[in-house]
């Protein structure tokens, strides 16, 4: 019940921290109502100490220890407003994020300016119970930080709440604050660990021309990959060697082999996401073999072809299936 009731607080809290709501427009400025300056255990520490070295002084009516509790007290002080102006008036804006696969983490860039004429040092960003990332940004500069998060399922995935902290120069309080940029990421389906082959069989493979890898002229030998087709193995080749890693046959020509990545093609008892598994997982092995291919799933029919721009634009097909925009 406790904690619960904690969880609702600090919600309350972030709530009012954060000014306005998520996600913030572009730059973020973390002015002084936005930052928020609390005694570290340290901090607590040090002011325990005072307390107990102006009570013997009282009693024992020492001067110099009178004096090093003034003196310390002020430094004490005047470390708050260090550790204060070190976070405050900072800008942040959103950098780029690369699309990862489900259960990958993701990583979120963002870009840092510091107008001021003096160094902000030590300041720490992260995401919830995530490992802080420490940064340090010179006079008139900028600097990019990547916090990450970890990308449980495809599709959009919004940046969460970061954090910015620091407690710079000794650590005894720590200012903070709060920024949401409009930053999202987009998450691919995870590969299926285990696929069936490619659907080589039946009208799945044509002939095309990419590549120059047909079926004409013989060109030479290369490793095998998961993805080439059984008869393109060179059998006579691997059976000459001992123990010897399987290889495949090159050729040359305009004849290759263009293969279509079929929803339909899967068995009916394969819920959604196993289904969107094994075509990533396809769509990988093909691209790696750089084999032509095309995607047909509801409402998306992508033509056949290769390389990193077809990949991307079949990732992304997959990424948003019935998630909405595609």
């Amino acid at each position: 019940m406790l904690l619960p009731l904690r969880s609702r607080i600090y919600e309350t809290f972030v709530r009012f921290a954060l000014k306005v709501r998520p996600p913030e427009p572009a730059p973020i400025i973390l002015v002084q109502r936005r930052v928020y300056v609390l005694p570290t255990r340290a901090g607590l520490a040090y002011a325990t100490a005072l307390g107990v070295i102006l009570l013997g002084a009282m009693n024992y009516n020492l001067s110099l220890g009178h004096a090093l509790v003034f003196l310390l007290a002020g430094l004490g002080i005047v470390s708050i407003l260090h550790t204060f102006r070190n976070l405050v008036m900072l800008s942040v804006k959103p950098g780029r994020c690369t699309p990862v696969f489900a259960g990958d983490r993701a990583q979120f860039d963002l870009v840092l300016e510091n107008q001021r004429t003096d160094a902000r040092t030590c300041l720490r960003l992260f995401i919830a119970d995530e490992d802080p990332v420490e940064i340090d940004i010179g006079p008139k500069a900028s600097t990019i930080a990547t916090v990450k998060t970890l990308a449980a399922s495809r599709g959009w995935l919004p940046l969460p709440r970061v954090t910015i902290e620091t407690t710079w120069p000794l650590g005894l309080v720590r200012a903070w604050s709060y920024v949401v940029p409009e930053l999202n990421c987009l998450v691919y389906p995870k590969p299926a660990a285990k696929a069936p082959p490619l659907p080589w069989h039946g009208e799945s493979a044509r002939g095309s021309s990419k590549d120059g890898r047909g079926t004409d002229d013989f060109s030479g030998l290369r490793s095998h990959q998961v993805a080439d087709p059984p008869r393109h193995v060179a059998w006579k080749a691997v059976a000459r060697q001992q123990d010897g890693p399987l290889l495949t046959k090159l050729f040359t020509g305009a004849a290759t082999q263009e293969l279509w990545l079929d929803w339909d093609a899967l068995p009916d008892t394969i819920d959604l996401e196993q289904r969107l598994s094994i075509l990533t997982r396809w769509m990988l092995d093909a691209d790696s073999a750089g084999l032509a291919w095309g995607l047909r799933i509801p409402s998306v029919r992508l033509a056949p072809d290769n390389g990193p721009a077809q990949l991307g634009v079949g990732l992304r097909a997959l990424a948003l299936f019935n998630n909405g925009a595609r």
